[in-house]
């Protein structure tokens, strides 16, 4: 997998994964390729369908991803990966799709033509 973590990194990684999860229901049978299919499905921006068989049924993964993230075990696994973290205080990141800009900025004409012609602007 791409996601150029040594071995070293993803013990500490499955080990804070496996504190985040609840602890009653079902465990997975492999952490780091379900860690690996999610990896995959945001970087390659691909819908769950289309993940490669060899993270399994992507119907599986995706029920797994839709049960932890219902249980809250994403936040927990992040805050602990930002607890263990020396710099995660000074990440901060911006989410293009609530950031908008104005209609003027995408070259849209500010006065329409017919009230410019009401003014005597055109």
């Amino acid at each position: 997998m791409s996601t150029k973590m040594t071995d070293g990194d993803w013990d500490n990684t499955l080990a804070v994964f496996r504190a985040s999860l609840p602890r009653r229901g079902a465990k997975g049978r492999d952490d780091r390729l379900f860690l690996e299919a999610l990896h995959y499905f945001s970087v390659h921006n691909v819908t769950w369908r289309a993940l490669p068989e060899r993270f399994g049924k992507w119907n599986s993964v995706w029920k797994r991803f839709d049960r932890l993230s219902k249980a809250g075990v994403f936040e927990t696994f992040f805050d602990h990966l930002a607890a263990h973290s020396s710099s995660a205080h000074l990440v901060q990141m911006f989410d293009s799709t609530v950031v908008r800009a104005h209609v003027s900025a995408a070259g849209a004409n500010v006065w329409p033509a017919r009230r410019q012609a009401a003014l005597g602007l055109a």
